[in-house]
């Protein structure tokens, strides 16, 4: 059985500089428990629009809204959890095993992927009941 649970989920504070011009938000070696092989983002999601849909078997996954809002529902097969993520200086790690999905876009939102793996259709479990037989192994 793949063991990840909602209790590994980990919304991370990205270290800020504060500056009456301007915030400034690093990511650096430490920042993240995994190297980043992979960067993307989704933006211009329409308010009624889905995204996400899916699980990795290997890859860690880490979002951060850098404009705007989105909610992310994560479900490890038992049990789901909702996370609004509207600030560009809080991350969600999520663990691989874990569905989500992503929903409520608001005008502007643009959501950050920064991933542990190069994109590998290997990888994604599209099907919730695929899934759910992974979580059973």
């Amino acid at each position: 059985m793949s063991d990840t649970s909602l209790q590994q989920i980990e919304l991370l504070d990205i270290p800020k500089i504060e500056d009456p011009r301007g915030n400034l938000a690093v990511i650096e070696k430490n920042t993240l428990p995994y190297s980043v092989k992979r960067v993307y983002y989704l933006y211009d999601v329409p308010s009624n629009a889905a995204r996400g849909g899916h699980a990795h078997i290997e890859q860690l996954e880490c979002l951060i809204a850098l404009s705007g809002s989105f909610s992310v529902v994560l479900d490890d097969g038992q049990e789901k959890k909702s996370f609004v993520l509207n600030k560009p200086n809080k991350a969600l790690l999520i663990p691989t095993g874990i569905w989500r999905e992503l929903e409520d876009f608001s005008s502007g939102a643009v959501c950050l992927v920064l991933s542990s793996g190069e994109f590998l259709e290997s990888d994604y479990i599209r099907s919730y009941n695929d899934f759910l037989a992974f979580k059973k192994k």
